[in-house]
């Protein structure tokens, strides 16, 4: 499967060439076209991009001779007004199925209130909406991952590491001093990813010292600001970095390289998502790890999905729990296995 997905990767480029974009005008009477209404927070987002680059790709893969599928793709730039606003225009523009990933994952209402009176099933995708939200119509669900696992994983991860490494306590204090690079202020999946792994790590019998802790939204420059903000602070103290995403350990990587800290006082830094940068870094040793969110089988279970809720075949062969969610698992990544995951980009 994994074979299958890297000869696809190579084939992204080619997309334009037979895919249709742009719902266009609905066709009531011809169920063998699909028209797929996308919205996402930010498409700046390297993760985001990287799976809806994935689901093109399955979706182009699920057309057949009696069956064709289009696309229309909007970025709601983080403002939940513009996506309930193109929630509106994609409805208008006759699509058949929505995938909307929510830029306030606690504000959907207006969003499931457009598509269920205009009976259009909603597929929710890796920002997770409340439960409540979700069981307000039997045409809503949900494809993403539980952030609970990536969490505790990084904390295996990293406690593996320094339990293996006694030089990565440098100051030799028994603590391991830590900063954390945090996704957006009070977003669940970024909450439960830092607790997660602090706890973990504190579970294994590692010792920590929290120094600080920064912001930085998922975003590997304003990561970069913040870590520089911490080592001018800091200096060489800081032993470990945990960072909810790839995007901000790198960010961090980025920082240590502006700064005049030798190699050896370099911390170890953990991400999460295993985005095709951030498996590189860990094959060049520069990250120490990260947590593989599946996004191949993310896109994979979304197009099928999408197929089935308009096609009305095919639901019964999808793994929806809870008769809502579809859930992928995450998968530690480490410089030893780091081949088996950066094959897939």
């Amino acid at each position: 499967m994994r074979a299958a997905k890297m000869i696809r990767a190579a084939a992204i480029t080619a997309l334009g060439l037979s895919f249709l974009w742009g719902c266009g005008e609905k066709e009531t009477q011809d169920p063998e076209k699909i028209s797929v209404g996308v919205t996402s927070y930010n498409q700046s987002d390297t993760f985001l991009g990287e799976l809806l680059g994935a689901f093109k790709e399955d979706l182009e893969e699920l057309e057949r001779g009696d069956l064709s599928i289009t696309v229309t793709i909007r970025d709601a730039a983080g403002s939940q007004r513009t996506q309930d606003d193109q929630v509106r225009e994609l409805i208008g523009a006759g699509c058949d199925v929505l995938c909307v990933n929510l830029v306030d994952r606690a504000d959907p209402s207006e969003i499931i209130d457009l598509a269920r009176d205009n009976e259009i099933p909603i597929i929710f995708f890796n920002r997770e909406p409340v439960a409540e939200d979700l069981m307000q119509w039997d045409k809503l669900y949900y494809v993403g991952a539980d952030a609970r696992q990536s969490g505790i994983m990084q904390g295996e991860l990293a406690a593996a590491a320094i339990q293996a490494d006694s030089q990565i306590d440098r100051n030799k204090d028994g603590k391991i001093q830590y900063v954390v690079l945090e996704g957006e202020p009070g977003h669940q999946d970024a909450i439960i990813r830092t607790e997660d792994a602090v706890e973990t790590l504190r579970d294994s019998g590692v010792k920590l010292e929290k120094l600080s802790y920064g912001i930085a939204n998922w975003n590997r420059g304003q990561a970069q600001n913040r870590m520089e903000q911490m080592i001018n602070q800091y200096q060489n103290q800081i032993e470990l970095v945990l960072a909810n995403n790839d995007d901000m350990a790198l960010g961090a990587l980025d920082a240590y390289e502006k700064s005049n800290i030798t190699e050896t006082s370099l911390p170890l830094v953990f991400g999460i998502d295993g985005t095709a940068a951030g498996l590189e870094a860990v094959e060049q040793s520069r990250l120490a790890g990260t947590v593989y969110n599946d996004k191949e089988g993310q896109a994979e279970a979304m197009a099928k999905l999408a197929v089935a809720v308009v096609t009305g075949e095919g639901l019964e062969e999808l793994d929806i729990q809870e008769e809502r969610y579809i859930r992928l698992p995450y998968a530690k990544v480490t410089r030893e296995n780091v081949h088996e995951f950066s094959c897939n980009q």
